[in-house]
């Protein structure tokens, strides 16, 4: 520590005197604590259709005559798509064809279940008894509290030194 002190003193020392003005230093201890409310997060997944291809005739509804539809998502119901796909047969018979195509259902607009998860909320524990979420003392030390505070609490600690150097 006196090694330490000695080298800064000398390098003050050597500065000229346009840097005699002076150096402010700020210390700022803080603790944060926070507790989490109750949610719920859910996934799901889109409705979605894709079709391609050359050289068909494609048929929706199987009237078994070219309609020539490419079929698609339907009628919504309660946030999933019914989905009407069509049949394809080929144009001309020995003609080259590529056909694709790929549906899927979305899920409901009220989907529970395995795609939903939930969060119970936080507590932000019993300070009555003279437990603290933690202390900071006259030495900036900062110490996080025994009290348990369980799922959905956090407690951040952090120290903050400003140096600034007046010219």
């Amino acid at each position: 520590m006196k090694a330490s002190l000695f080298a800064f003193t000398m390098l003050l020392m050597t500065a000229g005197t346009a840097y005699a003005g002076g150096i402010v230093t700020r210390h700022q201890s803080s603790l944060q604590h926070t507790v989490d409310a109750a949610r719920t997060t859910t996934s799901r997944i889109g409705n979605s259709y894709s079709v391609s291809g050359s050289g068909i005739v494609t048929d929706v509804g199987g009237s078994g005559t070219a309609d020539l539809d490419v079929g698609g998502l339907g009628t919504l119901s309660n946030g999933a798509a019914g989905g009407s796909i069509p049949t394809a047969t080929q144009a001309t018979s020995g003609n080259a064809f590529s056909f694709s195509n790929s549906f899927t259902a979305g899920d409901a607009s009220n989907a529970t279940g395995t795609n939903s998860t939930a969060y119970t909320a936080g507590s932000a524990g019993d300070y009555s008894g003279g437990g603290s979420v933690g202390t900071i003392d006259n030495k900036h030390t900062l110490t996080i509290g025994g009290t348990s505070q369980g799922a959905g609490t956090s407690v951040t600690a952090q120290f903050v030194t400003e140096l600034t150097v007046i010219d």
